[in-house]
């Protein structure tokens, strides 16, 4: 059994990613290249300078000094392809982009026109002239960053001043929602209403709602085993691992040093099939709260598994949750075997994020239709029977954790039953049910630059308080 870090370094060290000690292999920084600037490119619609100076830096330290040493990648409209040259004696790594499922990073040596998952989903209504939320039009001008003007200007300025709530922490978004308006908005040079951005593990929380319709659905239950096939084996521990263990990031599964570092799935073309169901136990089930990406990436699987139907499995995030909502600038991407990859790879907007959060502050219903089953939001944030420790590494307090949703509360400085879907390089989600409001935080934030998400949203509902 390898050592377990959680009691030195803490969960959301790992959900920022922790450096190993050697430089990450030439391909796997190739393949993270290649897919970042495929989806940044066709997705965000970012520039090539834009991508490499958001997209590029400020990411894994064991990826940053080889990252700069690879040549510009190669860019094929037409063909939708990003071509990332890396060994003379190799061939390049590629991603390509085929709508509606963003794009996919292929395996090693494969040919660029190599079969992808499909998907024929209709149109998406343009929705930029409908009314918020269901649209992007305002019917009032929210306040801005400004230094000088009213307490919620000034704090959001100082979201941005990349000093007040973190030295050299990046924001690229802000939108503050109260009562179903959007209060406070601001963004970056190269973001706006309308550009993507990666979730990282923000998408986690979105799998936990995602396992919620699908609970609705009879597709699984909670509180039983996965019955999955690869765990079936007669005396294999891992057939007991339930649902609910596996949002608890408690599946007892081994995961490596840093429990977020999935990099063959990520950036090596890899499927997750592969690697994620493929972990020895190492801990009974519900006995160990280890911060992993494998446990969301095989909920990811299972839900494939349940549906027997890869179209319908393919359009679920789509037609079950993001359209339902108005999410129509997020999307959803996949291994190139068709298994999403839900721990990390969705590309969202700020507002669409916020979507997100309000349906949760509104106890899963929207607009009156209830999306996720009664009681279910409950459950995400219900303290999980195992927790991380209650202080990082740095003596900073770190927040509970319930179902694929980090908890925060009185502690810090934030009311009781505070909800956060939170991400590498500063994306957050704040949800605060009992005031209905919603303060989502985009960054491209470097690992030394932590975004003080819990002083800022306190900030924030303190000037809310005062109006």
């Amino acid at each position: 059994m390898r050592p377990r870090l959680l009691l030195i370094v803490t969960a959301f060290a790992f959900a920022n990613g922790l450096a190993h000690a050697a430089d990450a292999p030439a391909q796997l920084v190739a393949g993270y290249k290649a897919l970042f600037t495929c989806s940044a490119t066709f997705l965000a619609h970012r520039t090539p300078e834009q991508i490499a100076e958001f997209e590029l830096t400020g990411i894994y330290r064991d990826f940053e000094a080889a990252m700069a040493k690879l040549p510009t990648p190669q860019v094929d409209i037409a063909a939708s392809t990003v071509s990332m040259t890396y060994d003379a004696a190799q061939p390049p790594r590629i991603a390509r982009f085929h709508e509606p499922l963003g794009c996919t990073l292929l395996p090693l040596a494969a040919a660029a026109t190599m079969p992808l998952p499909r998907l024929d989903l209709p149109t998406a209504p343009d929705r930029s002239n409908a009314a918020w939320p269901g649209g992007e039009t305002l019917d009032h001008q929210p306040v801005t960053g400004d230094t000088a003007g009213s307490p919620l200007a000034r704090v959001i300025a100082q979201a941005i001043d990349a000093k007040t709530y973190g030295e050299h922490a990046r924001t690229s978004a802000v939108v503050i929602v109260a009562d179903g308006s959007i209060v406070g908005e601001n963004y970056a040079d190269g973001a706006d209403v309308d550009v993507p951005q990666r979730t990282w593990s923000v998408a986690k929380s979105i799998t936990g709602a995602l396992i919620g319709i699908a609970a609705k659905d009879g597709l699984l239950k909670a509180d039983r085993a996965t019955g999955l096939r690869q765990w079936s084996a007669p005396g294999d521990p891992r057939k007991k691992i339930r649902v609910i263990d596996l949002m608890h990031m408690a599946s007892g599964l081994e995961a490596g040093s840093a429990g977020n570092r999935t990099d063959e799935i990520y950036f090596g073309g890899g499927r997750v099939v592969d690697n994620a169901l493929t972990h020895e136990l190492v801990a009974p089930p519900n006995t160990r709260w280890f911060y992993s990406n494998n446990d969301v990436l095989v909920l990811s699987y299972l839900l494939r598994v349940r549906m027997h139907n890869d179209k319908k499995y393919l359009a679920y995030p789509y037609t079950k949750l993001f359209r339902r909502i108005g999410m129509m600038h997020t999307t959803a991407e996949t291994d190139w075997d068709g298994t999403f990859i839900l721990s990390s790879q969705v590309w969202a907007t700020a507002r669409d994020l916020a979507r997100f959060g309000m349906l949760l502050a509104n106890d899963g219903v929207w607009n009156g239709e209830r999306i996720l089953p009664a009681g279910w939001v409950k459950l995400m944030a219900t303290p999980a029977p195992v927790q991380p420790p209650e202080k990082r590494s740095d003596g900073s307090l770190q927040p509970g954790y319930g179902g694929d949703i980090w908890l925060f509360g009185p502690r810090h400085g934030l009311p009781e039953g505070t909800l956060a879907a939170m991400g590498n390089r500063g994306q957050y989600v704040v949800i605060v049910p009992s005031r209905k409001i919603v303060i989502v935080r985009r960054g491209f934030d470097s690992e030394d630059a932590r975004f003080a998400i819990d002083r800022f949203a306190a900030d924030v509902l303190a000037v809310l308080n005062e109006k």
